[in-house]
């Protein structure tokens, strides 16, 4: 017989972590792209040079697939949540939806209203190792769900959609593009928007470590399935880096090669460490393994 929580003696747990991050969630994560001043963008945009709007054009479509991406194939995680009856994951996964859906649109008012690219396939930008990661391992990790919900699968899918694809991946593109323009005193809408994107990438992230640290706990093999996954997917990631960086013999915007590698490693170690601290570890030990992931994890409170 189904069994109300939210009636039932146990109620709501607030001091869980995934808890903790949806009551952030209501009040930083509400922001409307639409709000966002592009005025300054779009001339700026008229000032760059040629090599500056094809950086530009490939950060922006590689972005936009990204956020599309994650938005598509996120449903059967929450899905494997809701069934499993653990309603405050299942209420911050709401957010994440949202926020993800909002990325999506935010990217896109860049290319219609600054760029002005609409109508054109931008997909040419997608190059192998991105084609690999967010037309093949994403979408199939997360679509296992739907008949497999098992620990094993679920370790992989968070592997692939929070540590690789927003923990490497897009903290190192939001970070770098970010970092450039604000330096360069450029795209102060975008500068703005890119601020949102981080705060929010990190109540995801936040929330995808404790995925697997409480299925490391619960299931101490899955410890294994976790390493070998993130092993299996970094050398795609960073050859999505690679691709991106290796494409002008130098970079516009003060973009530079080397930090931004060095920081998809430093990420990639971050979570590593993380994620390795809970092998071993009881149940009881979660909650400060989730203090200890709020710290590390950076987040705009």
């Amino acid at each position: 017989m189904r069994v109300m929580q939210s009636t039932s003696e146990k109620g709501l747990n607030h001091s869980l972590l995934p808890m903790r991050l949806y009551h952030k969630a209501k009040v930083l994560g509400v922001w409307d792209p639409k709000d966002i001043d592009l005025t300054q963008d779009r001339k700026d945009w008229k000032t760059f040079n040629e090599i500056e709007k094809e950086m530009a054009l490939r950060l922006c479509s590689m972005f936009q697939a990204g956020e599309e991406a994650v938005t598509r194939d996120l449903l059967p995680l929450i899905r494997v949540i809701s069934m499993e009856g653990r309603l405050e994951e299942e209420m911050f996964l709401t957010t994440f939806l949202w926020e993800e859906a909002k990325h999506t649109e935010a990217f896109r008012r860049f290319l219609d209203e600054v760029a002005g690219v609409t109508g054109q396939d931008l997909s040419v930008y997608h190059l192998d190792n991105y084609r690999k990661l967010f037309y093949e391992y994403l979408p199939q990790a997360m679509e296992r769900l739907i008949h497999d919900p098992s620990p094993e699968a679920q370790a992989e899918a968070s592997v692939t959609y929070n540590m690789i694809v927003e923990g490497v991946l897009a903290e190192t593109g939001y970070y770098s593009t970010f970092c450039s323009y604000k330096r360069l005193g450029l795209m102060p809408g975008t500068v703005k928007t890119f601020e949102y994107l981080q705060r929010d990438e990190s109540r995801h992230i936040a929330y995808g470590v404790y995925l697997l640290q409480r299925l490391i706990i619960e299931h101490d093999h899955v410890w294994d399935v976790v390493r070998k996954r993130m092993e299996f997917l970094l050398p795609t990631a960073i050859g999505v880096v690679n691709e991106l960086i290796g494409q002008v013999e130098v970079l516009p915007f003060g973009l530079d090669k080397d930090e931004m590698i060095q920081y998809a490693m430093k990420q990639f170690d971050i979570r590593m460490s993380l994620l390795e601290r809970a092998h071993g570890k009881s149940v009881e030990e979660l909650s400060d393994l989730s203090e200890e992931t709020l710290k590390t994890v950076k987040e705009v409170f």
